[in-house]
């Protein structure tokens, strides 16, 4: 087991962004962060844990390494998980879920795997194991060596709290603040998305420009640890002012009730003093008074939708009008479908690296300010 002050803390993002992951990890002051296959390492003691839960946008879960043995065979492990110091971590009255995955192991069976730990946590420690607990042990049995994991966020972290309302095609919050940062939008600047949908990209904007934390109005399932301390949270939720954004965030949609499920959710997210949403198509956009900023627009594609030859002349629409009227701006575009980006005829960057979205593969295209 890891000393409490030096724990190995894994935080999760979507394959392809976690180069984006790191820099948020890094300017937010966390130790020793590396970027791997599916998101980014760090360390730090259990109140980094907390901090990177409440912080961090770009997370999908924040996982913290408890501990690792070797183990060749099922009666090792079942006495090596006899004698992990479980109590430091977990506490009897709440139930765990046990994940196991094997890998170029010994054992090989996953299932027998699983059994042994959960009997060696209600017989050593008297803790509950339930298939439908909230707190979950990660447990990875790679190259015979056993690591013991726990997810310390619970429900996935674009669950920000405060949004309720989602369209038939949401794209997750955390989805969108990395994306927003691979813009290069750093809080300062008007946002604007022509087809906004529940109005996720002009939130996020509106709460990065804010300095909102993105977990304010959530709970973890690190509260429910022997390692928490109710009083040093409460402190760390109660840190951060609010600053009014000097720039506006806007989101328009031709769906009247996409419109509204985008006020409720500002509101909901106390963002709505910053923000402003119409309703209309994506050629009736025009750019607010003042300096330009960035459109961020996650379109309609086919794969979801339906008959993708119906979007080429939505996709031109858009491009003609941001080419005619939004002079200095830059574009962020999302999209399964390269072709579709292209038929905006918009002066797009070279093409950025896959992203993995809901069992498929999207891309950001980008371009520079337009001229």
């Amino acid at each position: 087991m890891h000393s409490d002050s030096d724990l190995e803390i894994f935080v999760v993002c979507p394959p392809g962004l976690e180069p984006i992951l790191l820099e948020e990890v890094t300017e937010r002051g966390f130790a020793d962060p590396v970027a791997g296959p599916g998101g980014v390492t760090m360390r730090g003691g259990w109140p980094e844990v907390w901090r990177a839960n409440l912080e961090l946008r770009g997370a999908t879960r924040v996982l913290v390494r408890i501990g690792q043995f070797m183990a060749f065979h099922l009666a090792q492990l079942d006495k090596r998980a006899r004698k992990f110091p479980w109590g430091e971590v977990l506490r009897p009255d709440v139930p765990v879920k046990v994940q196991v995955t094997c890998k170029a192991s010994k054992i090989y069976h996953a299932g027998a795997a699983t059994q042994r730990i959960e009997t060696a946590l209600r017989d050593s420690h008297g803790i509950t194991v339930s298939a439908e607990a909230d707190l979950v042990i990660k447990v990875r049995i790679h190259d015979n060596a056993v690591t013991i994991s726990l997810d310390s966020s619970g429900e996935a972290l674009h669950k920000r709290g405060h949004k309720e309302a989602v369209g038939k095609a949401p794209l997750r919050e955390n989805l969108a603040a990395l994306f927003l940062r691979q813009c290069g939008y750093d809080g300062t600047g008007p946002v604007l998305d022509p087809m906004c949908g529940s109005g996720t990209f002009v939130i996020e904007a509106a709460e990065i420009a804010a300095g909102l934390n993105p977990g304010r109005s959530r709970a973890f399932a690190f509260e429910k640890l022997a390692s928490f301390d109710a009083a040093h949270w409460a402190d760390m939720r109660a840190a951060a002012p609010v600053q009014a954004p000097q720039a506006r965030f806007q989101g328009s949609d031709r769906d009247a009730g996409a419109v509204r499920m985008s006020q409720a959710n500002a509101q909901r997210a106390g963002v709505d003093a910053w923000t402003a949403f119409a309703c209309h198509g994506a050629g009736e956009i025009t750019p607010p008074e003042g300096a330009p900023g960035l459109v961020i627009v996650n379109p309609p594609y086919g794969a979801r939708i339906g008959n993708k030859k119906l979007l080429y002349p939505l996709y031109g629409t858009l491009g003609q009008t941001l080419l005619a009227r939004f002079s200095g701006w830059r574009v962020g575009l999302v999209t399964s479908e390269p072709p579709l980006a292209k038929a905006t005829g918009l002066p797009w960057q070279a093409q950025s690296a896959p992203v993995a979205h809901g069992g498929m593969k999207v891309w950001l295209w980008q371009t520079g300010p337009l001229r």
